[in-house]
């Protein structure tokens, strides 16, 4: 971190409390196009139905002209996230409340701001975590309250073993996902996501050190949370937390799982042949 576009801890904290605010609306062919890459039944959402949890992450997507784009499929450095001079970036996790469901054919607003920048060192040199809080609110009100962790760090060193812990909880459901370019292309379109770890073999591999193409993180946590619904569908789900704790890639199918800790929660999980990949809590009524 040795350019002009380095930050130091002061300047970090010039862009704590920078905000954002931009319009959507949630568009039916778009929940469809989702629902048909998660193999569920697209006429399923009409207009007026509840948008199902985690599916805002396919609306209020980036619009960077090409131009703008950097080698990594990412919007230049700059702009409303602080402009980090390292290469590699990362959704790492996050928390979120649902105060009432989102609807499809709802106009929304989605208002962000920075909470958090932080400066930390890791096993592999420098790392900035970055905290974003969205308020998305439909046409009665605030709908749900998210926040968003990115981290931004240096490349994986090649060759090296994938991070994760060993899986040690016992699962009350487990579903096998299988994870296939075309589902990570799918979704990477529906979200706008140009990050080319998520499609470009090539690129994954030589350049950014990964062994395979990667999985998104929402992805992830979408497929999570969609197995809890399917076991549990009475449930009104209030608040979900999430947290990355290594990679998934295209090569190896992987078990999303869960358990109940009580009468209103459970712990779900990500298990990859036995690495622990994603951990989550989720409370409801």
């Amino acid at each position: 971190m040795n350019d002009c576009n380095t930050l130091t801890p002061v300047d970090l904290t010039q862009w704590v409390g920078r905000e954002e605010r931009r319009t959507d609306r949630i568009d039916q062919r778009v929940a469809q196009a989702l629902a048909a890459t998660l193999d569920l039944d697209p006429d399923a959402l009409q207009e007026g139905a509840e948008l199902p949890l985690l599916w805002h992450w396919v609306y209020f997507t980036p619009n960077a002209r090409d131009s703008e784009m950097g080698h990594d499929g990412h919007p230049e450095r700059g702009g409303f996230l602080p402009p980090v001079d390292l290469p590699n970036r990362m959704w790492a996790g996050g928390r979120l409340s649902f105060e009432q469901s989102l609807r499809v054919g709802e106009a929304v607003t989605r208002a962000s701001r920075i909470i958090r920048c932080e400066l930390k060192v890791g096993r592999n040199g420098d790392l900035v975590f970055v905290t974003v809080e969205h308020t998305i609110s439909g046409e009665r009100g605030v709908c749900l309250v998210e926040e968003q962790d990115i981290v931004f760090r240096q490349p994986t060193v090649k060759g090296a073993p994938p991070a994760g812990a060993t899986v040690e909880g016992r699962a009350e459901f487990r579903k096998r996902i299988h994870p296939e370019p075309v589902l990570l292309f799918r979704y990477s379109a529906l979200t706008f996501n140009g990050h080319r770890i998520h499609y470009d073999r090539p690129y994954a591999t030589r350049e950014e050190g990964y062994p395979g193409l990667v999985v998104h993180g929402p992805l992830a946590a979408t497929l999570l949370l969609e197995a809890f619904r399917g076991e549990h569908p009475s449930r009104r789900i209030r608040r979900f937390a999430f947290r990355a704790v290594g990679p998934l890639f295209d090569m190896a199918d992987f078990d999303v799982c869960g358990q109940l800790t009580g009468p209103d929660s459970a712990e779900l999980w990500i298990d990859c042949d036995g690495r622990l990949t994603m951990r989550a809590e989720v409370t409801f009524d």
